[in-house]
């Protein structure tokens, strides 16, 4: 991501920057920058429709440079893409204001976002995003029998750069078909390895598939590459770590990641120290519960005692529409970072991040006990509990308007 301008006020936070997007990740990080009521600018296509003195009309599309005022975002993982429709808000000669518009975040094309108020979650994605040394740091290839996938896994996403899928029929007497087919597959995905993986950023290549079909495909890897001289394999062979998955297809990766021996190799990168951090808080859930906490209200209890180490949030809560919601969570990471707790922010498109997700997605790891936040807890929710419960019995009708108020009557 390059930063072209930036013009945010000191005073109140508010203000305009202008990225251009050079990477699909890029375009993930813009989808965490954007929010329900930010003004986008940027160039579109759009149909238009003119009419002529006879009443006939024409219609052809022209790239045109819109403002459009966000109400709804959406991120597609599978075509990499950002969208978002909302209302005009500039004029122009071919679209008239407040006309609802549709906009497509495209690469190497610069994209103007203003906001009311950048808080510091907001600075450190972009911090994050036009880092030059950020880069995808794992490279993944899962396969079995006909089936691969070769993938980069960054710190925020797993990008998908080549399916290869060859059919391979059963083994018969006489015949070299089944042969034939597996070579035609292995080099398929030699030369998708080759291709895609940038040795010179990858720390690691993560090879795993079911049974023996790995081990038969690396063979074949360094048998070639010595027969190729193909400089790339031969310098990098010690970056190949063979491991167990279930199946070539893409979500076999999340198995590998959960392997200790795996994260071990990999130890240096950003998605081996968030596992690492959620498999401690794991652990500590079952071996000391009065210092591993998740939920926003034992967490943010236990940081107003400066008891928070280790603090783990997804980058889905900073997502709420709710501008009360996001800021808690803001707050709470601010906090913790300035009392000196390591925060780690999980993507939501990991494993890790939609495993912490199903805990409310957020976590702490304390620096000692503290027991006591449970039973407050407990008695604030009950009291909670009790005045629901009072409120049913003084309307004994409160079920009925419930059900007319779900209908929308």
């Amino acid at each position: 991501m390059k930063l072209v301008k930036r013009n945010i006020s000191s005073k109140d936070g508010s203000g305009s920057i202008t990225l251009r997007p050079d990477t699909p990740e890029d375009l993930w990080h813009a989808y965490n920058l954007l929010q329900k009521g930010d003004c986008v600018r940027c160039t579109t296509v759009r149909k238009v429709v003119k009419e002529s003195s006879t009443g006939s009309t024409t219609s052809s599309k022209k790239r045109l440079m819109l403002t459009i005022a966000v109400k709804k975002v959406d991120f597609d993982p599978d075509a990499l893409e950002v969208r978002l429709s909302g209302k005009v808000q500039s004029e122009n000669d071919f679209v008239r204001m407040g006309a609802h518009h549709t906009l497509t975040l495209e690469l190497n094309q610069n994209f103007s976002l203003e906001k009311e108020c950048w808080d510091q979650i907001y600075l450190d994605v972009i911090g994050e995003a036009c880092n030059p040394e950020r880069q995808a740091e794992v490279a993944g290839v899962v396969l079995h029998s006909g089936l691969a996938h070769v993938c980069l896994v960054t710190g925020a996403l797993t990008i998908t750069k080549a399916r290869i899928e060859v059919n391979i029929p059963k083994k018969r007497t006489g015949s070299s078909q089944n042969a034939k087919s597996i070579k035609k597959f292995y080099e398929a995905v030699y030369q998708a390895i080759l291709r895609h993986v940038d040795f010179a950023k990858v720390k690691v290549v993560l090879m795993g598939s079911p049974g023996f079909v790995k081990d038969d495909f690396f063979k074949y890897l360094q048998e070639e590459m010595v027969r190729r001289d193909d400089r790339p394999f031969i310098e990098n062979k010690s970056k190949f770590v063979l491991c167990k998955a279930s199946s070539g297809h893409k979500h076999a990766l999340d198995e590998v990641f959960s392997d200790p021996a795996i994260m071990a190799r990999m130890n240096d990168t950003k998605v081996a120290r968030e596992v690492e951090a959620l498999n401690k808080f794991m652990r500590m859930m079952e071996v000391d519960p009065d210092r591993a906490y998740y939920g926003f209200a034992h967490v943010s209890k236990a940081q107003e005692q400066l008891a928070v180490d280790t603090l783990l949030v997804t980058d889905q809560l900073f997502r709420s529409s709710s501008v009360k919601t996001r800021k808690e969570y803001v707050t709470l990471v601010e906090e913790a970072r300035a009392a000196g707790a390591k925060v780690f922010i999980f993507s939501s498109m990991h494993l890790s991040g939609q495993q912490l997700q199903q805990v409310s997605g957020v976590a702490a790891i304390l620096r000692y006990p503290l027991p006591e936040i449970a039973e407050i807890d407990e008695e604030e929710e009950e009291e909670v509990l009790d005045d629901a419960s009072s409120d049913e019995e003084h309307d004994p009708l409160w079920r009925v308007k419930e059900d007319v108020a779900d209908m929308g009557l």
